[in-house]
């Protein structure tokens, strides 16, 4: 099943095309909301990404259904989801989130994010942390709210903090979360989302950590000037 991601940011909910295929060997499903079908070169590299990921994943299948024959071990279906959300759509930018879903026959299936950006003056594609002066910069201005939360989060979920001696003992940087741009007005983006994924931040049983903060005037200053008109600090 596809995970919602970072719900509080999804300012934008409404049916979605969707492409669902079933074989004796996967099932693969890819979504995204019609606001990407209604700007050509973004739809065209969607379609693109869905074939791509639906071609590989009919292929690993097939090859792991010929392992098992071989070796006579049991066959487990595979399984291959991935959902495109709108987070905020604004004069300027299209925001999106991406959820994905994988089961390659193990004991549990793996899930994991991603954030895109259209820039609609420019037409391009665009990662969201590429919108920031580095991402350096960006650790700097939001790392403190995000490993006081992750702090208190893991107390809640787990009773304590896990020691800087465990293996998820530490803060995670930006570099290795998913961030997201969302806005409550649908004018400016005024929120970011960060996301750790499974075995970034914690254990496959914890499950991603995600968290949502305002912009700033800390974060408003590592924005590259040429996006800054886009942003707004709360």
């Amino acid at each position: 099943m596809m995970r919602r991601t970072m719900m509080m940011l999804v300012a934008i909910v409404s049916a979605a095309p969707a492409a669902l295929a079933q074989s004796a060997d996967y099932d693969f499903a890819y979504v995204y909301p019609p606001q990407v079908a209604r700007i050509a070169p973004l739809k065209v590299w969607v379609e693109a990404d869905r074939a791509k990921l639906r071609a590989k994943t009919a292929s690993d299948a097939a090859a792991f259904r010929r392992e098992t024959r071989r070796d006579g071990s049991p066959f487990r279906k595979y399984d291959a989801s991935k959902e495109w959300q709108v987070v905020a759509d604004t004069p300027r930018f299209l925001s999106l989130s991406m959820s994905v879903y994988g089961y390659t026959g193990g004991a549990h299936g793996s899930t994991g994010s991603g954030g895109l950006l259209w820039d609609k003056r420019a037409g391009k594609r665009l990662d969201p942390k590429a919108v920031f002066v580095s991402v350096p910069a960006l650790q700097a201005a939001v790392a403190k709210p995000w490993c006081a939360w992750l702090q208190r989060e893991r107390v809640r979920r787990l009773g304590s903090a896990s020691s800087e001696d465990d293996i998820f003992g530490k803060c995670p940087d930006v570099k290795e979360l998913t961030v997201l741009l969302g806005s409550s007005n649908g004018k400016a983006f005024d929120r970011i989302g960060l996301i750790a994924d499974q075995y970034v931040a914690g254990s496959y049983a914890e499950g991603p950590y995600e968290y949502t903060l305002p912009v700033t005037p800390a974060v408003l200053r590592v924005v590259k000037p040429e996006y800054r008109a886009a942003f707004m600090a709360r």
